[in-house]
């Protein structure tokens, strides 16, 4: 009987611990749960730790075909709106649900940096204009030391076997050179434009192609062709471009379906007259030139920038705001009645010391009337009318 009571109390005892550990992992998993649906950007860091989620089908309405018309003359520079580039990216979103903004062009930003679906899958999901298009740039720049999992083949990728020889730090610490001839670097442009397409992305955009051909020219028909046969296969419409520089060759920048390029402009908004901007040693190559254009498809042009004093974007940010809306429509204007696309600027990167207007930081340009630019209204105005 004795034995029967200690047996019935430890029982009891027992039981009690359970109910309390299981009523506080409960409330943990209730806080946890709140605080991850109140602050969604924190939890999607928080899933960054851990390993990728397995590859999986994602079933999504097929997108609209891509009207190239549209794209010329609706397009918009929204630097890494789907890669979480912008500090404040609920004001960026904000910004792109309330303009007029057809296509989006460079809206998943890869320099140096894999595209982490999750994040870009999230921020979608806020976007709520639906007839738009989003672009995904395919940077020469890679991290030789990028962790990355593909789900397919069950493994990380290598980075260090896509560099080209000779190239490492070639764009400051952590970065080398893209190779075509790498056949590690080919299975990951298949593994990203596929994801890509299966989440409704419809433009491709190969950043200075002529960079990423150390292993020569043959690859790229094979590549741009496997793109679009699996979004054939997907029954979504896709089109593809590249940074083709001063390539002329007829057949080759006929392979893809746009060239894109800065447009090379002064203090006064004005651009030059010949082929190559001439402040460059080599030819920087001004695309709207016959020597270009001539020979390809379509032309999409843009205010360049990769955060430096010389740029494009850097020159226009340090105008005046009467200045910039002057440039912004002579070029609008310029460019788009010789059939060609002038995208314009909404989000990129400035040189930090540009001292001009600026976005949510000085590294950073900004067309939203909340920061000192302010040229949205300029901007909606032009692609509306």
């Amino acid at each position: 009987m004795f034995q029967i009571k200690i047996k019935t109390s430890w029982a009891f005892i027992i039981i009690l611990l359970v109910a309390s550990f299981t009523g506080s992992l409960l409330w943990i998993q209730t806080k946890y749960a709140t605080f991850e649906t109140a602050s969604p950007v924190i939890a999607i860091r928080k899933k960054r730790l851990r390993e990728p989620m397995a590859f999986q089908k994602i079933e999504r309405l097929i997108p609209a075909p891509v009207s190239l018309q549209r794209l010329r003359t609706q397009g918009c520079v929204t630097d890494g709106l789907l890669s979480e580039y912008n500090p404040d990216w609920e004001k960026y979103t904000a910004l792109i649900n309330r303009s007029n903004c057809y296509y989006l062009h460079r809206a998943i930003e890869t320099w140096a940096q894999p595209p982490d679906f999750e994040t870009i899958e999230f921020q979608m999901g806020q976007i709520t204009k639906k007839d738009v298009v989003y672009g995904m740039f395919l940077a020469e720049a890679l991290h030789p030391g990028a962790q990355y999992y593909t789900s397919l083949e069950k493994r990380k990728f290598d980075f260090s076997k896509m560099c080209q020889e000779g190239t490492r730090d070639v764009w400051g610490p952590h970065t080398c050179q893209a190779d075509f001839g790498s056949g590690e670097y080919r299975e990951y442009l298949s593994y990203i434009t596929r994801r890509a397409i299966d989440l409704g992305i419809q433009s491709f955009t190969f950043g200075q192609i002529y960079r990423q051909e150390g292993g020569g020219r043959k690859y790229i028909p094979k590549i741009v062709k496997d793109i679009r046969d699996y979004a054939k296969k997907k029954k979504i419409n896709v089109v593809i471009g590249a940074q083709t520089g001063a390539i002329t060759d007829p057949d080759y920048l006929g392979l893809f379906d746009y060239i894109e390029g800065g447009v090379g402009i002064d203090s006064e908004g004005r651009t030059e007259s010949g082929p190559c901007l001439s402040s460059k040693g080599s030819c920087w190559a001004l695309l709207w030139h016959e020597n270009f254009s001539g020979k390809a498809k379509n032309v999409l042009l843009h205010l360049d920038w990769t955060g430096v004093a010389y740029d494009d974007l850097d020159i226009f940010a340090r105008m005046s705001q009467v200045k910039r809306a002057e440039t912004l429509q002579n070029l609008y204007a310029r460019f788009t009645t010789k059939n060609m696309g002038f995208l314009l600027p909404i989000f990129g990167v400035l040189d930090p010391s540009n001292g001009g207007c600026r976005g949510p930081k000085k590294r950073f340009y900004s067309a939203d009337n909340a920061y000192s630019c302010q040229d949205e209204n300029v901007i909606n105005k032009l692609i509306k009318s």
